[in-house]
């Protein structure tokens, strides 16, 4: 089967109807109050349930596992040194899930430990839109190619990557 029609085929099944929803918080309406305690043992929790296993722990363990120079990384996927020298030296730096998405392409990753990457960094592919599909499609079927990736995404109307 042509892979153009593999992943429209992928699409019909998985892709689910959106659904806007309009919710507001407001702590008075919930009657949330906050006491003296609270920090402590929320400070407790935090502490306890921090998982030592970051994104940036995550990736140059994959980076070294697969025996690679962090510059065949960065430059295989057009990523700029400097932030990839970001993600490096600064433990607290957040990419952007885009980021997350061009180093997994550029580490030819396994669909879950592509989501196991991602989800180190607290972000997700969700089974609802169109991009997460196409982005899940290609680590499923092991299309690593970015100008690949994009001509998926271009041809259903998505933001490119690395743009």
């Amino acid at each position: 089967m042509n892979i153009k029609k593999k992943l429209k085929l992928y699409l019909d099944n998985y892709l689910k109807p959106i659904e806007q929803e309009k919710s507001f918080f407001k702590s008075a309406k919930f009657g949330v109050t906050y006491d003296c305690c609270a920090s402590s043992s929320i400070n407790e929790f935090i502490n306890s349930n921090m998982d030592e296993n970051t994104f940036q722990t995550k990736l140059f363990k994959l980076i070294d596992e697969k025996k690679l120079k962090d510059s065949d990384v960065y430059n295989k996927v057009n990523i700029d040194r400097r932030l990839f020298s970001k993600i490096r030296s600064n433990k607290d730096y957040h990419p952007s899930k885009e980021t997350i998405i061009l180093l997994g392409l550029a580490l030819e990753l396994m669909e879950e430990e592509f989501v196991d990457l991602l989800s180190s960094a607290s972000y997700s592919l969700p089974m609802n839109t169109t991009f997460d599909l196409i982005i899940r499609f290609c680590f499923k079927e092991h299309i690593y190619n970015i100008d690949t990736v994009n001509n998926f995404l271009y041809d259903y109307k998505c933001k490119l990557l690395g743009e």
